[in-house]
């Protein structure tokens, strides 16, 4: 009994076995091909959110590891957070690009890599030009013999990238990640060499089947009219086509939201005792006072009062406080500004949102009047409601709105319940430059000035 291993065997039995085997079909020949190294560059590609550079915190390879697709290359950090980035490739590490605390930037070289032309790169083999498959010289049926269970082993270890039904051809680590996504992968034409399946093959696929999914919700949730007689068909113009246009870009910001709530009492009992004065010939709400708070805080935290460039590259910021103020119009919502509030008292900022009002009412603003703000609130409290999420107004990076005061049982320092009045306030940033503790003590000086007004008035 003979079991071949290999060609190189047969030079050790004599001719007689060999014509034995021969004409039995046995003979079966090694089809081979030669593997071509070839170098590519990994790149670092783009992690979101504008990011064009990082730091390298760590390698998870160097020069001569050999790595598959998915593995970890290296931990990055951004201004933002840490990034684990995994090859694309199959091959052997050549270069790395970087040191450790290296800056790097995005769509430069990160490692060189030696890959053989038969990876994801390049082509991908077809069955018949894969070095590990096995050509038989007799495809008739061959009679069972030894020789039989030699063979009937091979297809297991050298159709390695074969799939059970032989139809698919892919890489055991696209494999896995087709059914850790449960792919189907008979479902998906590979682009590789011999309609072989590429992990880039995958990610298209479910760009596409997510696409169509949403496309189809966005077809269901379409109303349906019986007639024309159910519709009405009005053009957007006005105030109303200006916050069509202004809110499609503002959802474009990135934005995050802080909250708080405002003790008002002594400021009510203040504003109560304006109100008395004889002289005073304009109407005194909350309004004018948070809008001289934010002022106040905008000097401390001149971030707040910014913008960015079109290419947000720079921060340009404001000198003048120009506040606007959200207001509801028979036109639709305007946001009027009240110019250089750092320079106004009180009453001069009360006597200017009369004036706008009055506008408001009559829509006859001036251009002047909707031009040129640099922080914006908005004041939902003449409605009602407590928290909200304010939308930011761009090119501005910030925005805050106040709710409706009303009365709550607190506890004093003597831990008495007492009465007090309650304002809560809403603050929404931009947070490609605004970070959470920044608005927070922004929104946290704003407060103490109007929990104790006469911080307000000393401006401290």
């Amino acid at each position: 009994m003979f079991f071949v291993k290999g060609l190189g065997n047969f030079k050790h039995l004599n001719v007689a076995v060999k014509d034995m085997l021969s004409k039995n079909g046995l003979v079966r020949t090694l089809v081979t091909s030669s593997i071509l190294a070839k170098k590519v560059s990994f790149n670092l590609s783009d992690i979101g959110e504008g990011i064009r550079e990082v730091v390298v915190k760590d390698w998870f390879v160097k020069p001569g590891d050999k790595v598959s697709q998915f593995d970890n290359i290296c931990e990055v950090q951004s201004d933002k957070a840490s990034v684990t980035i995994t090859s694309r490739y199959d091959g052997v590490i050549t270069k790395l690009y970087y040191q450790v605390d290296d800056v790097a930037l995005v769509g430069q070289p990160l490692i060189d890599l030696e890959t053989d032309e038969n990876s994801d790169t390049n082509d991908a083999p077809t069955p018949q030009s894969n070095p590990l498959s096995v050509q038989s010289s007799n495809k008739t049926e061959e009679p069972p013999t030894a020789f039989n269970h030699e063979k009937e082993k091979e297809p297991a270890e050298t159709s390695a990238l074969a799939d059970d039904t032989s139809s698919v051809f892919c890489i055991p680590s696209v494999r896995r990640f087709a059914k850790e996504h449960k792919l189907d992968l008979s479902k998906i034409k590979g682009s590789g060499k011999g309609q072989r399946i590429l992990k880039e093959d995958l990610l298209k696929y479910i760009e596409i089947s997510s696409t169509e999914k949403n496309q189809e919700i966005r077809t269901h949730l379409q109303p349906v009219f019986l007639n024309q007689d159910d519709i009405k068909v009005e053009p957007i113009k006005g105030f109303t086509k200006a916050m069509v246009k202004t809110m499609t870009e503002a959802l474009k910001i990135p934005h995050f939201g802080y909250s708080d709530e405002i003790r008002v009492t002594k400021l009510s009992k203040l504003r109560k005792e304006l109100k008395q004065l004889p002289d005073l010939d304009v109407k005194i709400t909350f309004l004018p006072f948070f809008i001289k708070a934010a002022s106040n805080a905008l000097k401390r935290y001149p971030i707040i009062n910014s913008s960015l460039d079109g290419k947000c590259e720079n921060i340009i910021y404001k000198k003048h406080h120009n506040i606007g103020i959200a207001m509801d119009t028979n036109q639709g919502l305007a946001v009027p500004v009240i110019k250089n509030v750092a320079e106004l008292t009180i009453i001069d900022i009360a006597q200017e949102i009369t004036r706008l009002i009055a506008s408001g009412r009559s829509g006859n603003f001036a251009p002047s009047d909707l031009s040129g703000a640099t922080f914006s609130i908005s004041n939902i409290g003449i409605i009602g409601g407590t928290y909200t999420k304010p939308v930011i107004l761009p090119p501005q990076v910030a925005i805050v709105a106040i709710g409706k005061t009303h009365v709550v049982p607190r506890f004093d320092d003597a831990g008495n319940i007492i009465r007090e009045e309650i304002i809560n306030i809403s603050g929404s940033a931009d947070h490609r430059i605004i970070d959470g503790v920044t608005m927070a003590n922004f929104i946290t000086t704003l407060r103490k000035q109007l929990e104790n007004p006469n911080l307000l008035f000393l401006n401290l």
